[in-house]
């Protein structure tokens, strides 16, 4: 793996990879969002699930926190090292006719949806490990539904959304977010060498996930900050 990342090629693909990764769990992280719209009791057990499953806390969710992590550090490697092989000649070109304001900033909206994804873990992650294994609090592994039990996951959701400052927040970052996608989605696929007759197609289905799963989250935020 480690002669793997030392050569361009090599980066580039794990950088696809961990890409593919997060896109699945945006979308399955969306959907379960998504119930809390029209089931409260729905969302509670499938967060009640998501919390307490084994597998997912003790496998999956340690392998998310990985990659997260190695998407970025190695989005900032990979600009680092394009930025020292263009060198003088970088200058010379004109980068805005050459290239998409996407692409050329896409460590920008990187940083700042890393900056969103502090908030977000903190205002759900840490606070329910911080009950569940610090203060060590279990009632709500008990019963998903009891809304006087430690985890009140449809609860905690909609006071989340009450401050508009938060929900702007919010909103700004999954814009962002649909725009590093726009750029990313293409080329992850590109990365693993996608280019041929299916490459329209995905294009096309690389927006609609781009401009699609953004929105649903923006549109879940907004539909509980307006109906609290």
């Amino acid at each position: 793996m480690s002669g793997l990342l030392k050569s361009t090629v090599g980066r580039k693909v794990a950088m696809a990879l961990s890409a593919f990764f997060l896109m699945i769990f945006l979308v399955m992280h969306v959907s379960i969002n998504f119930t809390s719209v029209f089931s409260a009791d729905l969302f509670n057990q499938l967060s009640h699930f998501m919390g307490t499953n084994p597998l997912i806390q003790g496998v999956m969710q340690p392998i998310l926190i990985i990659g997260v992590v190695f998407h970025f550090v190695m989005g900032f490697v990979l600009e680092a090292k394009n930025k020292a092989s263009r060198g003088v000649r970088y200058v010379k070109n004109n980068a805005v006719a050459n290239s998409s304001w996407m692409s050329r900033n896409m460590l920008l909206s990187g940083v700042v949806i890393l900056a969103f994804l502090g908030l977000h873990f903190y205002d759900f992650w840490v606070h329910e490990m911080t009950v569940k294994y610090v203060e060590g609090d279990m009632s709500g592994l008990i019963d998903p539904n009891n809304v006087e039990s430690g985890f009140r996951y449809y609860e905690e959701l909609r006071e989340k959304f009450i401050s508009p400052v938060r929900v702007g927040i919010y909103t700004v970052s999954f814009v962002l977010l649909a725009l590093h996608l726009l750029h990313g989605f293409g080329s992850a696929f590109q990365s693993m060498g996608a280019n041929n007759k299916y490459t329209k197609a995905l294009k096309g289905f690389g927006k609609v996930y781009a401009i699609g799963i953004p929105l649903l989250f923006v549109f879940i935020a907004l539909f509980h900050h307006f109906t609290h």
